[in-house]
């Protein structure tokens, strides 16, 4: 199986001065989910090179088992230090696709032109498109026969609630959970910062941080029976 992951370039939080990026354990925890399961993994970003890694998300209370053995681990920190343009992928090279979050993604790969036909090209193959916590604001510009990919879909991501509790819902420009029900998913969401997924047929979306497992598990499901019933 081949997946493509990609993680944000950008590294400012809005008009703050504060540095932003992805958040390192929603890298960690599916690199290594992937990794274990045999995967073939190739990494994008917007710009390529090593991607900003969001500095709140690598504070001492953030710090998860899968971030301790990416610290110990120098061949998947070269990995990430060497992504690829995410302008150069093409969906026929791969199975499926899972957005790594954190707020960068909030400015550098909702509105990209690369990433939306990429997550169209992938949908209307039949391929699975996963994102967890601000990264399924990825999907509000996606179309499906001439319809949001999300509408009518049930789907996830980072509430108001938890962006509310980062102080940041008047920075980032736009929330993921309003934008997700504006475009006509089926938004659902279980108490901030629990574990939550849903997979509604080829969409995977997770909640927030603690997701991040869950999210790319089901992502492995999802295409193990895909290639089952093949």
């Amino acid at each position: 199986m081949k997946i493509l992951m990609v993680l944000t370039s950008h590294d400012q939080l809005g008009n703050t001065g504060r540095k932003t990026g992805f958040w390192l354990e929603e890298f960690a925890a599916p690199y290594y989910v992937f990794k274990d399961a045999g995967v073939d993994l190739t990494l994008a970003s917007t710009k390529g090179g090593q991607p900003p890694i969001d500095p709140k998300s690598d504070l001492p209370e953030n710090q998860t088992p899968a971030m301790t053995r990416f610290k110990q681990d120098p061949a998947a920190q070269k990995t990430l230090s060497q992504t690829v343009k995410l302008a150069d992928m093409n969906a026929e090279d791969f199975d499926t696709i899972f957005y790594v979050g954190g707020h960068g993604p909030m400015w550098d790969l909702v509105d990209n032109p690369d990433s939306i036909a990429l997550i169209e090209s992938f949908y209307n193959s039949g391929k699975p498109v996963a994102a967890v916590c601000h990264s399924p604001a990825v999907f509000h510009r996606a179309m499906f026969e001439g319809a949001s990919l999300v509408k009518g879909k049930r789907v996830t991501g980072f509430t108001n609630g938890e962006e509310a509790a980062v102080q940041l819902t008047h920075v980032v420009p736009f929330l993921v959970e309003d934008e997700l029900k504006r475009v006509g998913g089926l938004y659902e969401k279980a108490p901030d910062w629990q574990p939550f997924h849903i997979v509604d047929g080829l969409l995977v979306t997770g909640q927030n941080p603690a997701s991040s497992t869950g999210t790319a598990q089901a992502l492995l499901n999802l295409e193990a029976m895909k290639t089952a019933h093949v």
